[in-house]
This record gives structure tokens, C-alpha cells and sequence, in this order.
């Protein structure tokens, strides 16, 4: 909920946010002010002024996409470039020991956004381009990081994502709802090609002064990697984990 004296920022803000969950498709005015919940003429006054300020841009189909500015603030964290580049090491090391396709994906809010992959993958849906935002409880990386989190929180923000999701109907939620059970029953994420058929994705939470943060994830077709190999899976993303938990204590902290 919007609190007095901030609504004008926080606004901004969630716009910004759905800017950046479709930075290569983008937006026609009329899409995100119904994602915003706005009116239109709110949702145009706000995009034109993002757009002024190189917030945000109109590409000639007319659909908005984040704006340069944004890249450019982006420059005052080297720390997070430097973490980036650590951790993506860290994912080809794993990636190329299961022949799998390795993703790290950070905690924002009741999203998570991917920071870095490795692995080459030719299956549709498998991997998670840098960028990407969605809901914590589409993806087993974010999975690990709800079934790291106190279960009130955890809670509320399945919640929060179950309400964003439900438009895409009842199988959708059923296989969300499937892979979360899964997943708190393991004690960490493990999508069994419930939202992307024939796929599987292990993930384990890394956490920062005790909070999980982010999330180490593994993925490969379902006959590469079978429930059957996950002491081997484990044992990486594991390890994965505590490499990259020793670079953020050390960068980011």
C-alpha cells in the first residue's frame, strides 16, 4: 500500500520496475498503465516525463523500454559490475560440470532478477537471459529463496506473485503451487518441468549477513537431469553458493 507524502515516487518507482520486467518487448501506454493500475493520462504525463529524463524511451513501434539513465546511474555501483563478473566464473565452473545451464538470480522484493548465466542451452524456456524479472514463485531459483525466508514473509509474497499470475489461469497456478509444495518439502527449489514441460531447475538460496539475497540455480532437459543426480547437482550449487555468498560478503557488504 502506497504511504502518505510517497505515492508520486512509489508510483515511479513500480513503473520502473515493469519498465525493466519487459526491457526488450517493451510496453504500449495502454498495457502498462492497466499493469500499473493507473489511468491513462496518469500512466502518459508519468512515461513522459521518465522519457525527458532518460528514464525511459519510445522506440518507433511506440512501445516504451527502459532509457539510458538508468544504465548510466548504474556506473556509481562497480562493486555489483565486480560481483557480476565473479559469480559469472563461478556459474561456468558449475554449468560446465553438469552440463547444465547455471543462472544467478537476486532478490528484489517479491520479484527476483537474473544477474548472471552461463551455459549454452538450444531448449526453448530453459534459460534466464540477465535482466529477466519475474515473480519469486515462477522459477525454482526463487523458490529457494521463499523457502529461505521466515514463513510469514514467505507467505505474503507468494501471495503477492499469486495475484500478479492468476490472468495466466488455473494450470499456471496449479504448477506454481505444485513446484512451491515440492520445493518446502526439499528445503529448496526444484521445479520438475511443472511450469516449463520438460525441463528441470535445482536451486539452493545464498545468503548475505544471514538473509537469503539471491539464488544459485541449475537447469537442463529432464533426462539430463534427473532427480536421480541430485546429490551431484547439490554438491555444486553448494558450492556455488558459498563461492559466490564469499564474494558478495566481500564486495557488497
Amino acid at each position: 500500500m502506497a504511504r502518505s507524502g510517497t505515492q508520486s515516487l512509489e508510483r515511479g518507482a513500480q513503473l520502473l520496475r515493469e519498465l525493466a520486467a519487459r526491457g526488450t518487448v517493451g510496453w504500449r501506454l495502454s498495457e502498462l498503465a492497466r499493469r500499473c493500475g493507473l489511468d491513462k493520462g496518469t500512466a502518459h504525463r508519468m512515461i513522459g516525463c521518465f522519457v525527458r529524463e532518460r528514464l525511459a524511451r519510445q522506440r518507433a513501434d511506440r512501445r516504451y523500454v527502459p532509457g539510458p539513465l538508468l544504465y548510466e546511474l548504474s556506473l556509481a555501483l562497480p562493486a555489483y559490475a565486480a560481483f557480476q563478473s565473479d559469480a559469472t566464473a563461478h556459474l561456468e565452473e558449475a554449468a560446465r560440470k553438469l552440463r547444465a545451464h547455471a543462472f544467478l538470480c537476486l532478490r528484489s522484493g517479491a520479484d527476483f532478477v537474473c544477474a548472471a548465466n552461463a551455459g549454452v542451452s538450444s531448449v526453448k524456456g530453459l534459460a534466464h537471459e540477465v535482466g529477466l524479472r519475474r515473480p519469486l514463485a515462477v522459477s525454482a531459483g526463487g523458490a529457494a529463496i521463499l523457502v529461505a525466508l521466515p514463513g510469514d514473509e514467505a507467505a505474503g509474497l507468494v501471495a503477492d506473485n499469486l495475484r500478479r499470475i492468476e490472468a495466466a489461469g488455473e494450470v499456471r497456478l496449479r504448477a506454481v503451487d505444485r513446484m512451491l509444495r515440492r520445493s518446502r518439502a526439499h528445503g529448496f527449489g526444484i521445479h520438475l518441468g511443472d511450469i516449463v514441460p520438460r525441463v528441470n531447475t535445482y536451486g539452493v538460496a545464498i545468503r548475505l549477513a544471514g538473509a537469503p539475497f539471491a539464488s544459485v540455480s541449475l537447469a537442463a532437459r529432464a533426462e539430463d537431469l534427473p532427480p536421480s543426480r541430485l546429490p551431484q547437482v547439490l554438491g555444486a550449487l553448494e558450492e556455488g553458493a558459498r563461492r559466490i555468498a564469499a564474494d558478495a560478503a566481500r564486495l557488497l557488504s
